[in-house]
């Protein structure tokens, strides 16, 4: 009975929801360059919001599926066979975007999990798949996010839903580096089968659009969001739609466990990252990275703007960064901000004051941390003590 009731009260809102014209801000917000931070803690906190105002973040690329649920997966009840939003799990949300908007943050709900695909960490490290094969699956993800919709759309702290979290169906086939492969061709191999990100996103947008018109739908490019894989992105007809990437290339430079000390910007690192780390091969193939080859690197993204005529306001740098104890680091975020802001692209560094990872928390400075910060994640304490301004982080802050 009470799992019925529960499920009733879940369902209410999509029963009385009616197609929203949200505030005029909503559909404007993205209009100018916004700058933000990733949200991805374990536990949601109103002392982030506070901290992020301080230092001049304007929006949150909020991620709820570390946090804590009576089901097995956060919002989704279970991702093996989505029904409704968790009533329980919701209250969370909504009272953490209460804080959000007290303290003036606007927000960006982003999943890494949908139904048939549990977010790796949540699911033993094993890539799950199953919604690009299983049709099912897209259609409970077009029902979850048209419940979510109907309950958000309202809400004057959210300015954007972030279908999925760094998509990668190539995994399916066998791809897992850009380099691999040339991306617009194996899309046409795919095209229009359940592995075709452009139809799973035309099918969310529709569900979304039946209950709300106005809040910008954030579409992440394939591949784990590559820039590389915005080639076969095709744009859709819906002035607020925002396309996003990643970028943290070189991924020997930027990831700690990879670079080891071994590696700075500007400088060479290896192009294949089997041959970084590893010390297989005596002489990989390297590329020196500097400004220009990041904006190099980047030149598919730009050249897809001007092939499609899509504004620079349409264009999210969803995730960036790098190890904070990696050689260069203050100068390698700096001139990719640099090259965002030349570009009037938005973005969002990786990450802000999280709480369960210390490598890129540009609080923390350059150096190795001591056991009173290790002790502090255990207790669950605040890490406050150990944050500092600092130059690598004034980085960050000056660019904000």
């Amino acid at each position: 009975m009470k799992r019925l009731l529960v499920k009733i009260l879940c369902l209410l809102p999509l029963l009385t929801c009616t197609l929203s014209h949200a505030a005029e801000d909503k559909m404007t917000y993205w209009d100018t360059p916004h700058k933000g931070a990733n949200f991805f803690n374990q536990t949601p906190s109103e002392d982030w919001f506070i901290a992020a105002k301080k230092v001049g973040i304007q929006f949150a690329r909020l991620a709820p599926d570390k946090w804590q649920s009576e089901q097995k997966d956060f919002l989704l009840g279970d991702a093996d066979a989505f029904e409704s939003i968790s009533v329980a799990d919701f209250e969370i949300l909504k009272r953490t975007l209460d804080q959000a908007y007290r303290h003036g943050i606007k927000v960006v709900i982003t999943l890494l999990s949908l139904p048939g695909s549990r977010w790796k960490q949540n699911n033993q490290d094993q890539d799950d798949l199953r919604i690009w094969q299983n049709k099912e699956y897209q259609a409970q993800t077009a029902q979850f996010w048209k419940q979510l919709a109907c309950l958000l759309k309202d809400h004057p702290a959210v300015v954007g839903y972030n279908i999925l979290n760094e998509p990668h169906p190539e995994r399916l086939f066998g791809i897992a580096d850009f380099r691999e492969v040339d991306l617009q061709k194996w899309h046409m191999s795919i095209k229009g089968t359940l592995a075709d990100l452009n139809v799973f996103y035309q099918n969310i947008i529709q569900a979304i659009r039946e209950v709300d018109l106005s809040t910008a739908i954030i579409l992440d490019t394939g591949l784990y969001a590559t820039p590389w894989a915005i080639s076969y992105l095709i744009p859709v007809k819906d002035p607020n739609v925002v396309y996003s990437f990643h970028m943290y290339e070189p991924y020997a430079y930027t990831t700690r466990k990879i670079n080891n000390d071994q590696y700075e910007y500007p400088g060479t690192v290896p192009t294949q990252l089997n041959d970084a780390g590893e010390g297989k091969n005596p002489s990989p193939p390297t590329l020196f990275w500097d400004k220009a080859m990041l904006q190099q690197f980047l030149n598919p993204v730009s050249e897809w703007q001007k092939k499609f005529n899509i504004p620079p306001s349409q264009i999210l740098v969803g995730e960036f960064g790098c190890d904070r104890t990696a050689k260069g680091a203050a100068q390698y975020l700096d001139q990719l901000i640099q090259i965002f802001d030349a570009q009037k692209w938005h973005w969002a560094f990786y990450s802000f004051r999280e709480d369960c990872w210390d490598n890129m928390d540009y609080e923390l400075g350059t150096g190795k941390l001591s056991w009173q910060y290790w002790d502090a994640i255990e207790q669950k304490t605040s890490l406050d003590p150990f944050r500092q301004d600092n130059p690598l982080f004034d980085v960050i802050k000056n660019n904000l």
